[in-house]
């Protein structure tokens, strides 16, 4: 035990209730429920505590011992109790707190208590808890009616945080971006409008993950966007990134490109297959699918392109639409074959961006629509700083694809 814990705990003893009024408290009990509920044993020695802790802190602020005859005269003195409830797992208690005539007292004891109620609202608020739930366990924990103004203040305290992360230098090169869109609904000029939230999910040098922010956008998602949000990741200190995996957004590449000439862009081939599927009939799916599979999970380029041609042969006259996005966007579907195995494995899907996705709308669920986009911007906040928690192992096998990172990128590589 450190110095600071015995500390602590010889201040509680010490204002323990003594084993003569504990024995008196005891002797009361005739059933075992007598120690439990509003007025049980266990809720009047837990007052009987706090009550004998702000009598004694009181008495630090003054100087003087109650009735003793140096207070007299000395421009502070008691002014009686006021009651304050609060809930023990024994059930509701009231404690009767000391103040003084000029006003200056407050209890470190009571200030803690509403830290850890302020701490625990905005960790609800982060697990996206609604207002009203966050209202009702409250009541259940502490007795206490928070109004939902007072919750939305208690989470505005963030908002400078939200924007100090969101204005944070980054670092200068990343090894691969993921870059794609979650939709909300926003309230605007008294419509509810379904937005963008453009969002970059970073790995660093290190292998570590990283969300780099998030944008608000007017209606839906465009590349017109989406270069505001990369010239944004340059203004804060990125100058290189390595590879950009992306959806199937028509001018995304050339938005990248615009910025950052040098990255590898990779559209994401789940996207790819899910799109060119919506000209499938069901009753070819299966067997379509089997032949997409063979074009993207060919060794080689080389070997891709042959098995493209031959889906073209085998289903052109049925689905060309189908087969006509892949020739079209082939280019961009295509660059993981530049690179080993576990590259491409990091890289031919956003679903590493599109698992953080899946986390932020758990939290949004309840979310009907938001007020604000500072309001959707705060519970994005919180809700990433609650994910990326985890994110403290580098992505697997980081060495090896480091190393044949190096090799690729050679001439741009950081000394």
């Amino acid at each position: 035990m450190t110095q600071k814990e015995k500390n602590s705990k010889d201040e509680i003893q010490k204002h323990l209730p003594d084993a003569e009024e504990l024995a008196q408290e005891l002797a009361k009990a005739e059933s075992i429920d007598d120690f439990y509920g509003k007025d049980g044993i266990f809720a009047r020695l837990f007052a009987q505590t706090v009550e004998k802790m702000l009598e004694t802190e009181l008495t630090e602020k003054l100087g003087y011992e109650r009735y003793e005859a140096e207070g007299r005269n000395s421009g502070n003195s008691r002014n009686g109790h006021y009651s304050r409830k609060m809930r023990t797992s024994g059930g509701d208690t009231e404690v009767q707190v000391p103040r003084d005539r000029n006003g200056e007292f407050s209890s470190e004891l009571l200030k803690k208590n509403s830290n850890e109620i302020e701490q625990k609202v905005i960790a609800m608020y982060a697990r996206g808890t609604s207002t009203r739930d966050i209202q009702a366990m409250l009541e259940e924990l502490y007795g206490i009616n928070v109004s939902a103004d007072t919750i939305s203040k208690m989470t505005d305290k963030v908002w400078e945080l939200v924007e100090a992360w969101q204005n944070r230098p980054l670092a200068k090169v990343y090894a691969v971006l993921f870059l794609d869109a979650l939709h909300i609904k926003l309230k605007r000029e008294g419509k509810v409008e379904t937005v963008a939230v453009y969002n970059v999910l970073g790995v660093d040098l290190e292998g570590k993950r990283e969300a780099l922010g998030h944008w608000i956008g007017e209606g839906g998602e465009g590349a017109n966007f989406w270069l505001s949000v990369i010239s944004d990741l340059q203004n804060r200190g990125v100058e290189d990134i390595y590879i950009a995996s992306v959806d199937g957004l028509s001018g995304f590449s050339d938005a990248i490109h615009a910025v950052y000439p040098q990255a590898k862009v990779q559209r994401c081939v789940i996207h790819q297959i899910r799109y060119s599927l919506k000209y499938v009939t069901w009753k070819d799916r299966k067997a379509f699918t089997a032949d997409l599979k063979t074009i993207y999970q060919a060794a080689t380029r080389e070997e891709a392109e042959a098995n493209l041609q031959k889906l073209e042969e085998k289903w052109g006259h049925k689905y060309q639409a189908a087969i006509r996005s892949w020739q079209k966007n082939w280019e961009e579907l295509s660059t993981f074959f530049e690179f080993p195995g576990e590259i491409r494995r990091l890289i031919y899907t956003t679903n590493t961006v599109e698992g953080y996705h899946r986390q932020l709308r758990k939290v949004i669920k309840n979310k009907s629509s938001f007020p604000t986009s500072q309001s959707a911007r705060k519970l994005l906040y919180l809700a990433t700083m609650d994910i990326c928690k985890k994110w403290t192992a580098p992505i697997r096998n980081w060495p090896l694809i480091l190393n044949q990172l190096a090799i690729r990128f050679e001439d741009r590589w950081p000394e």
